[in-house]
């Protein structure tokens, strides 16, 4: 196995965007029940308006060259091609911050804040505050190479992630994330606690205690725990799906741009504080800059793995064990699961709990400000 860690930059091949356009003028859309929205899922309509732009307004190539400004990487980890990307800070004393993202998301999440992080003085911030930021990709994400054998799930991705920082020669590091980020993320506290100095989630997975009866609980969080509830029973279709059968899915996705986009912006649409429309929270080249990261590596369907890896090895949820390293908790209001602090203190050793004024689980994307200005703050008790 080879430890050298190679330049990266996307170049994604003319002939992929001519047959992605291709594909996107001969689909098929259904047809939509006359008023009904979103509750059959993507709304059609919705969906045809936002391919049609995809097909010819949305400009790959800028993209392409925006994430290029952002220093990228491979290097081999356990015989797999990891991408990640690494923007050092030119501040004396950054730490280094471990961020991950997760599904349906990609690095692309972190456009807004990896420059703030790496330089706040540039952004508002104090000099003091800044970081040395690492976003990787997951295995079979985006341009990470999907694994070959059963058996990847979060805790060995967590491994992965410790063997990173350690080529990377960080002895002591930050850790950041959300969705699978914050399954992962745990699971490297939890095992690298010595080097983790710290773990802000900006989501929080932590079951009700046998001993901790929903009578003790407040109208607000009886309120969050009934959303949970709701969108378990609801909305939560994909999760059965990608748990139980993801390479049945995929064998769809993989061959449809717009069924690609449909299966992703709808979770754009349900887990972010959008009131209902996605644009009003992201631009249309945001969200396709994320689908389409999906879509020219052909990943959707090893990214859908993760699921029934985890859910599989019994590590789909909760960490196992109790997180002693530091651990800060960002609670957005749209967020899919909201529990209560003190559920989460039988997990996590929290130090940190701010109840945000908007946003939903895409923080990075929805709502970089605020978000950065959580992680600055935890950390200034960690450096």
């Amino acid at each position: 196995m080879s430890a050298e860690i190679r330049p990266f930059e996307i170049r994604v091949a003319e002939g992929v965007l001519e047959d992605l356009r291709e594909r996107l003028a001969r689909t098929r859309f259904v047809v939509p029940i006359l008023g009904s929205g979103w509750q059959y899922g993507a709304n059609p309509e919705w969906l045809r308006e936002i391919t049609s732009f995809w097909r010819s307004g949305f400009d790959w190539r800028s993209q392409e060259a925006a994430l290029n400004r952002i220093p990228q990487f491979t290097t081999e980890i356990d015989g797999l091609r990891i991408h990640f990307l690494h923007q050092r800070s030119m501040e004396p004393g950054a730490l280094p911050l471990l961020v991950t993202h997760g599904w349906p998301g990609s690095i692309a999440e972190f456009m807004k804040i990896v420059a703030p992080l790496s330089d706040p003085v540039a952004h508002g911030g104090r000099s003091e505050d800044a970081f040395h930021v690492v976003c990787p990709s997951l295995p079979g994400y985006g341009f990470s190479q999907a694994p070959q054998a059963p058996g990847c799930d979060v805790k060995r991705v967590a491994e992965m992630w410790i063997t990173l920082m350690q080529r990377l020669g960080y002895a002591r590091y930050g850790a950041q994330g959300g969705d699978w980020g914050a399954m992962v993320n745990s699971y490297v506290a939890l095992l690298d606690h010595e080097r983790c100095c710290g773990l802000h989630l900006n989501l929080v997975l932590a079951p009700p205690p046998a001993d901790d009866p929903l009578s003790s609980l407040s109208p607000r969080e009886l309120a969050n725990l009934e959303a949970a509830r709701r969108y378990m029973s609801e909305g939560a279709a994909y999760q059965a799906v990608q748990t139980l059968e993801p390479d049945t899915v995929a064998a769809a996705l993989l061959d449809s741009p717009a069924g690609l986009a449909a299966w992703i912006l709808d979770k754009f649409r349900r887990w972010s504080d959008c009131g209902g429309d996605p644009l009003r929270r992201f631009g249309r080249d945001e969200l396709l800059t994320n689908v389409m990261l999906y879509w020219v590596t052909g990943t959707i369907g090893s990214s859908m793995r993760l699921y029934y890896e985890s859910r599989r090895s019994g590590r789909f949820g909760a960490v196992e064990g109790r997180v002693e390293v530091p651990t800060a908790a960002a609670i957005f209001p749209h967020e899919l699961f909201r529990p209560p602090r003190r559920w989460a203190e039988r997990l996590y050793r929290i130090e940190r709990w701010s109840e945000m004024a908007e946003g939903g689980h895409f923080a990075a994307l929805e709502v970089p400000q605020l978000l950065v200005d959580d992680v600055r703050a935890f950390f200034r008790t960690r450096r």
